[in-house]
């Protein structure tokens, strides 16, 4: 090999590199954005990847069939992903926004198809090129194929701690898509002396650089119009943090708070899901001294707690700083929480509960669980016999423990399994249920190591909502949401099934039972 053939190997080797980043990105960035847009992100991240690498799988099939023009074939293919890459999340949230619910996931599953294909195309040609330039097929494969498995490990990374934190999905798809086109205008003026067309493959390069960086500039913007319509009030505020988008909307002064798309409060009707979550649970232990309370990061249940001059602490464990700094430090919210966060007593941890709960040492007269609903494998051990186990070794004698537990009406199999779960970690529990305008007919399960008598709980402190025989009548529940309207395929009645770590049942139940809603 001459100096001229080493440098254009070494050439080779550098672009399929940096091109396996940009695939590996865009890889995971197909399955974050159908984690947030549609839900179970395990299920989410397991088509798009499974998908992709098929993708993969065909371009190469395909790319047998390019044996000439090897480098204006190379570029092309990166032309192409630069645009449909570019522009996919973009695009992505105009489809959601605009047309019929399961068309969302036909164009993501669709694009992440065509993107691996594309994708697979790229090293065949690479090593056809190397090798048509004098080194051996060995030689060539292994090197272009290190290349490609070392550059998936940067772009997985780059994607986690700098692309997704730092720049969102609408964004980084076009950034990425940006080096992709770089590449090919770096390869293309390389080999610049074999092509007669170079200028005008070349302008083109230069085109969609161009119209990816207005990508860059105003893609966001547009796309958060796109997302406005998926809500029914004007966005006051919206960050992706480290874990979940979190958006605030206000209109007419009813301020809701979603995170990754789900509701978690309404100004206008919160106080019925809280006074419900905290007051039970306070009235039926025996000395409601040291509280804990996992989730709740928007400070609405510290000020429920807040009124029992008793409570000596309150430690709030929720996983996102950027929520409990929200809590803090929002204006409208530290208004709607009676700035709880101010309390001497609140001690705020950022942590994830089950990894708390499995080196805290403290034991707690109430525990009051506010945790998002258990759509995806994160949330759902927060929803299992182990989690529960772990609860009832951190509850006093005499203590009590409130889970939310979604609807009762709405997924009433996911409710009975929550309950039948935590009676499996040797708790009684009793059913309650309340009519939340903004959420609908809201479920909850109060827990203790002893049995208790719903009615004849006293709330003694200020409330808007819940009184004693308004308690008492939550407890009622209609024939259609019982736990005798669990029944099998034979029409017989059967008990909820158990959630664990190791048979996550709750999730596919959860999806199946919201899909209409």
């Amino acid at each position: 090999m001459n100096d001229l053939s080493i440098k254009q190997s070494k050439a080779i080797y550098w672009a399929s590199g940096i091109v396996s980043i940009c695939g590996i990105i865009f890889e995971v960035l197909f399955g974050a954005a159908g984690s947030y847009l549609l839900g179970d992100g395990v299920k989410q991240y397991t088509l798009t990847i499974s998908l992709f690498l098929t993708g993969m799988g065909i371009g190469a099939s395909i790319s047998e069939k390019v044996t000439k023009n090897l480098i204006l074939s190379f570029v092309w293919i990166e032309y192409a992903i630069g645009i449909l890459a570019g522009f996919s999340t973009f695009v992505l949230f105009g489809v959601t926004a605009f047309l019929s619910s399961g068309m969302d996931a036909f164009f993501l599953y669709f694009i992440t198809l065509v993107v691996g294909g594309l994708t697979g195309v790229e090293l065949p040609i690479l090593i056809r090129k190397a090798n048509e330039i004098g080194v051996t097929v060995q030689k060539s494969t292994a090197k272009v194929l290190f290349s490609d498995y070392a550059g998936g490990l940067i772009g997985g990374l780059l994607f986690v701690y700098l692309f997704r934190p730092q720049f969102g999905l609408v964004k980084t798809a076009f950034l990425v898509a940006i080096i992709n086109v770089l590449v090919a205008l770096w390869v293309l003026y390389y080999f610049r002396k074999e092509i007669r067309t170079f200028k005008r493959h070349f302008i083109a390069g230069i085109i969609i650089f161009v119209i990816l960086v207005f990508g860059v500039l105003f893609g966001e913007k547009t796309a958060f119009l796109f997302e406005q319509k998926l809500y029914e009030d004007p966005i006051v505020y919206n960050e992706q943090t480290d874990y979940q988008q979190v958006i605030l909307t206000k209109e007419q002064g009813d301020l809701r708070l979603f995170l990754d798309g789900q509701l978690q409060f309404s100004s206008e009707d919160e106080y019925r899901y809280h006074e419900v979550l905290v007051h039970p649970a306070m009235a039926t232990a025996k000395s409601p001294k040291n509280v804990l309370v996992l989730g709740g990061g928007d400070g609405l249940a510290l000020r429920e707690l807040q009124k029992y001059d008793q409570i000596e602490s309150m430690t709030l464990v929720d996983l996102d700083p950027k929520v409990t700094e929200l809590g803090k430090t929002n204006h409208e919210i530290t208004e709607l929480n009676n700035h709880a966060f101010e309390d001497d007593r609140v001690e705020v941890v950022n942590q994830d509960a089950f990894q708390y709960l499995k080196k805290d040492q403290t034991f707690y007269d109430v525990i009051l669980v506010d945790l998002p609903d258990p759509n995806n494998e994160s949330l759902n051990k927060l929803y299992t016999l182990e989690f529960y186990q772990l609860l009832r070794n951190h509850l006093k004698p005499g203590g009590s423990m409130m889970v939310q537990a979604t609807s009762p009406t709405f997924a009433t199999e996911v409710y009975w399994s929550i309950n039948q779960t935590i009676e499996a970690a040797n708790l009684e529990t009793d059913n309650l249920h309340v009519d939340i305008p903004s959420f609908g007919d809201w479920g909850f399960v109060l827990a203790k190591r002893e049995a208790v008598n719903l009615e004849e709980v006293d709330i003694n402190v200020d409330t808007k909502f819940l009184t004693n025989d308004v308690l008492a009548g939550l407890t009622t529940f209609g024939k259609d949401i019982d736990q005798q309207h669990i029944t099998n395929n034979k029409g017989d009645t059967v008990s909820p099934e158990v959630n664990t770590l190791i048979r996550p049942s709750l999730i596919e139940k959860y999806e199946k039972a919201w899909r209409s809603y």
